[in-house]
């Protein structure tokens, strides 16, 4: 929906909503990020010549998301420590340059790959792309930070663990939800339990123009752009060595939304994903998750309110603003490189394969409308 040609009351009623539910600052970025998106030069600014060493961070993709959240995050926790941006739209990266002093921006991804500076990437850009992007920066033993989905394919997928393999550079992921206030204590009080877990989610999504680069056959379609962040999500939520994994897809008329998957575990855990996407959702993504493990009951409603009861002692937690994770997410890649903190390349390569092959093979699943059954990453995957 372009929120700009809507009328007034309603572009009143969406900001003032926001603004409860994210706070003043997040709904002004929200509200000039459209503004951003439709900026035309008629003459391009000029660039910086030089760069702070402190600036060792780059931007490859200036959409909404990066211009709202990402640099946002890095920004306000950070300072600027930026040093160049780039999207394949210049008027893009030139206007995200000039609202938050990046002092280099450019068209052309190898600026970026290539800056001798540059030592972690941000990767937001359209999702076909990612992985192609982070493998360029991998083999430049560059850091990234890959936004979902990680990969659009299983040749993707392999060619990125073997990137992995061979690079110095770290790899972090876009899946935020997990490491929020509300996904950390989900956790926390899951593992505590003993046994197989019930775990339910209901998402309802944004209705998407059909003709919205989503559905171009080589950007992965909602399950890729969407369904992954609960796929990941719940693969976090068992034991790794919970596989084989079988997905059960129930669907109409469409594989990609209004559609329901169940997975089953080899720890007799279930696991259920519904995802709604019927009309448009004034509050943005609505989630709902409910899990009964143990003697643990848990319900959240949209990182706002959270329930959790174990025997007979029930505890209720409150956000002030939804947090779905994000600044942490972003936080811990840029500290996790600026400080050279610890990281076991194989705990990460094997999580960046088992959460891929989830969602290829959960798309995979609802396309041909029957269950498919997958096994964990074996490194033997890459030398055969």
């Amino acid at each position: 929906m372009d929120y700009l040609q809507q009328p007034v009351l309603f572009k009143i009623k969406k900001v003032s909503r926001y603004v409860s539910l994210y706070g003043v600052r997040r709904t002004y970025m929200k509200a000039i990020s459209q503004l951003h998106l439709k900026r035309r030069y008629d003459s391009l600014p000029e660039a910086a010549v030089s760069l702070r060493p402190s600036q060792t961070v780059g931007v490859i993709g200036c959409g909404n998301f990066a211009f709202t959240t990402i640099v946002y995050y890095l920004k306000r926790g950070f300072g600027d420590v930026i040093a160049i941006c780039m999207d394949t739209d210049v008027h893009r990266a030139a206007s995200m340059s000039r609202h938050y002093r990046i002092p280099v921006y450019s068209s052309n991804a190898q600026d970026v790959i290539k800056n001798a500076q540059v030592k972690l990437i941000y990767i937001a850009s359209n999702h076909a792309s990612h992985a192609e992007y982070a493998i360029e920066a991998l083999e430049s033993d560059k850091s990234v930070f890959i936004e979902k989905p990680h990969v659009v394919s299983e040749d993707q997928l392999l060619r990125l663990a073997g990137a992995m393999s061979r690079s110095r550079g770290k790899v972090f992921l876009g899946f935020n939800r997990p490491g929020s206030r509300f996904g950390r204590l989900i956790r926390q009080y899951l593992e505590r339990e003993s046994g197989a877990g019930m775990y339910n989610w209901f998402v309802a999504g944004h209705a998407i123009d059909p003709n919205h680069w989503y559905f171009k056959p080589e950007e992965g379609g909602r399950v890729l752009g969407n369904l992954c962040h609960w796929t990941d999500f719940i693969l976090r939520l068992v034991p790794h060595d919970t596989y084989p994994i079988t997905i059960h897809p129930t669907r109409v008329a469409k594989s990609d939304c209004d559609i329901a998957v169940t997975y089953t575990f080899n720890d007799g855990t279930v696991a259920v994903i519904t995802f709604s996407a019927k009309g448009h959702t004034f509050e943005g993504v609505m989630e709902r998750f409910s899990a009964h493990k143990g003697d643990a009951l848990i319900t959240m409603d949209d990182y706002k309110t959270m329930t959790i009861q174990v025997a007979d002692r029930k505890r209720r937690f409150w956000n002030l603003y939804r947090d779905h994770g994000h600044k942490d997410n972003i936080h811990r890649a840029f500290e996790a490189v600026r400080d050279d903190l610890s990281y076991d390349r194989e705990e990460r390569l094997a999580h960046v394969w088992n959460t891929a092959w989830l969602f290829l093979k959960t798309r995979e699943a609802l396309e041909r409308n029957e269950p498919i059954t997958i096994q964990g990453f074996d490194r033997k995957l890459l030398s055969s």
